[in-house]
């Protein structure tokens, strides 16, 4: 473990003989294919456009591996060696696209940029190290490839991708993380923040208790949670709706109703009761117009209505339990 962490083992770029050097970049050359290829699949359904890039792409990069196994065969023969970007210190890393789940289409897209300039780099410096004529023109040429204009996805996305499916996809990639994240967080940070304001300020105001308080407020805020997200995971799956995986749902859900009521709950961890009931109201005020601020931010909805909604709404609950806590 040690050793992959801190590159223990690992031969050195300049330690690397020609032939090694074109086998590493054949392996360079399959792994990219396959992680183009893995981008594509994941974008076709949602973003068909956008998969006929990465498609193209992985093309590219088996023709660029074809053209260095066909250099390998005629100047080292058919066996080539067993090198890959793991086994060299320094080279670059490539993310596979299990890690970047679920894919979206500003990640993919930076993420290739990112593969084509290290590419490029590896081409060039590789370049330096050969003296065989043949060898370094076409690991110029492969740099040049590489390097393309300003990036092989902005180049191949011309022919995909006109400006107004660019739109599309990115219209529909927001609505998406609208539904999926901002809309059921949402949800829960209002009901989080809202359905506890009335226990934990009526067990406030009734036993003067700070810790108790706390414990009402945690019980509230984690029971909350965990309604929330289990509700929004299960009345749902999601495939008709388009609204994304019932997991994450849930899981943005639950957590930011527990955030909602933890957020003037924490206060009365302050030992002094009416030092920590002051800020658990100013905190309250900042979760309301918080709330207000992310409904007109993504949900369109005018701020002036979104914040008489909320506040308005919030005010009641407050002053519903202050009054019995207090009768």
């Amino acid at each position: 473990m040690l050793s992959r962490v801190f590159g223990f083992g690992r031969r050195p770029f300049s330690s690397l003989s020609e032939q090694e050097v074109l086998a590493l970049a054949i392996s360079s050359e399959e792994d990219d294919g396959r992680i183009y290829r893995a981008y594509a699949d994941g974008l076709r359904d949602a973003y068909p456009n956008s998969a006929a890039v990465f498609d193209d792409m992985a093309d590219e990069e088996d023709r660029h591996r074809g053209v260095l196994i066909d250099l390998h065969r005629k100047r080292f023969g058919e066996r080539i060696p067993l090198i890959r970007r793991e086994h060299v210190s320094g080279y670059y890393d490539r993310r596979p696209d299990w890690l970047m789940r679920p894919l979206g289409l500003e990640t993919v897209r930076v993420q290739a940029e990112r593969m084509e300039h290290s590419a490029r780099l590896f081409y060039e410096e590789a370049a330096k190290r050969t003296q065989d004529a043949g060898t370094r023109k076409l690991l110029g040429d492969l740099a040049a490839a590489e390097t393309g204009h300003e990036s092989l996805a902005r180049r191949l996305g011309g022919a995909h991708l006109p400006e107004a499916v660019r739109k599309q996809e990115q219209a529909d990639e927001r609505r998406k993380f609208i539904l999926t994240y901002v809309q059921p967080g949402l949800a829960g940070l209002m009901d989080g923040s809202v359905s506890t304001l009335a226990p934990i300020f009526a067990a406030a105001f009734a036993t003067g208790d700070t810790w108790q308080t706390f414990l009402v407020g945690l019980s509230a805020s984690v029971g909350a949670g965990i309604s929330m997200g289990f509700t929004e995971a299960a009345h749902d799956d999601g495939k008709l709706s388009g609204r994304g995986s019932p997991v994450t749902r849930g899981l943005s859900s639950g957590i930011m109703t527990a955030i909602g009521g933890l957020g003037h709950a924490l206060p009365y961890l302050i030992p002094d009761f009416w030092t920590a009931t002051t800020v658990a109201a100013a905190v309250v005020f900042i979760e309301l117009w918080a709330i207000a601020f992310i409904q007109n931010r993504f949900m369109e909805t005018p701020f002036l209505r979104a914040a008489l909604q909320v506040v308005l709404g919030g005010a009641l609950v407050f002053g519903a339990g202050v009054l019995i806590g207090n009768a």
